[in-house]
């Protein structure tokens, strides 16, 4: 049997996705978390006498982001396979996330049946990529190198300016990332530099002629 946790801000996500893989006879959902915090609490609770075989993580979630918890779970040299499931487009955030220590990245609008997939999949220790994934992973071995400004950007400060293209006040961000204004300033003030920009409004031009939100 396939042990897996959830860890998703998203009550309704988590649901659709216990929902899904409860049909399949193999796999089991021992846990589910709704951020980081929550998430730390359940995989002490379950202990090594309880492992689990693979997380179901999403990437935007309050607090550490699940970029953050990719890179602490490799730091820590942790065992437990993760799968990205994510709202966010393939082509702006699978690479970046297979090499944070994901073993798979999936689109909450996908097929079920592909996320059922993924999961056997991950639980074997293989990594799990789409053909539009593998596509990329192709391109971007044999395409002239070209690097977008928004690649040169960290972790946090992507996640920051999707949230300022969508939308989103400072304060707003602050605090759905448990930080303080200024810190979120920085990293605005950052990604203004790294992008060459001047304001919010050439941020949300910027996202959007990228892909890195929708129009």
């Amino acid at each position: 049997m396939i042990r897996v946790i959830l860890c998703d801000d998203h009550g309704l996500i988590r649901r659709g996705i216990r929902d899904t893989l409860a049909d399949a006879d193999d796999i089991e959902v021992v846990g589910e978390a709704g951020d980081y915090t929550e998430l730390r609490g359940l995989l002490h609770t379950l202990g090594k006498d309880n492992p689990c075989d693979v997380l179901v993580l999403d990437i935007n979630m309050p607090g550490r982001s699940g970029l953050d918890v990719l890179h602490v779970l490799k730091d820590e040299g942790s065992p437990l396979r993760t799968l990205i499931v994510s709202m966010y487009p393939e082509d702006q955030y699978a690479i970046r996330a297979l090499k944070a220590g994901a073993y798979g990245y999936v689109n909450k609008g996908g097929d079920p049946a592909t996320l059922v997939q993924a999961v056997r999949t991950v639980a074997q220790g293989r990594k799990y990529v789409t053909p539009e994934i593998a596509q990329m992973l192709v391109e971007s071995l044999t395409a002239p190198v070209t690097e977008q400004a928004h690649h040169k950007l960290s972790d946090r400060e992507l996640q920051t300016l999707v949230m300022i293209a969508s939308g989103k006040r400072l304060s707003d961000i602050a605090e759905e990332l448990m930080l303080s204004p200024k810190t979120v300033s920085v990293y605005r003030a950052r990604m203004l530099e790294k992008l060459g920009l001047t304001n919010n409004s050439e941020l949300t031009v910027y996202a959007i002629r990228n892909g890195l939100v929708e129009s």
